[in-house]
């Protein structure tokens, strides 16, 4: 995927304990990550 526009995480989901992945912004030729991918670890993290 090229681009996602402003839908990348606000149409998230974990569905089916699918973790969310890295979100990365790109300007021009320079990256930064925005958001680290999710680990399962996270995913469980508030469960009873």
């Amino acid at each position: 995927v090229l681009d996602a526009g402003a839908y990348g995480s606000s149409m998230g989901s974990q569905y089916n304990s699918r973790p969310r992945p890295a979100e990365v912004l790109v300007t021009g030729r320079r990256a930064a990550l925005a958001r680290r991918r999710e680990t399962f670890a996270d995913l469980i993290r508030h469960e009873l």
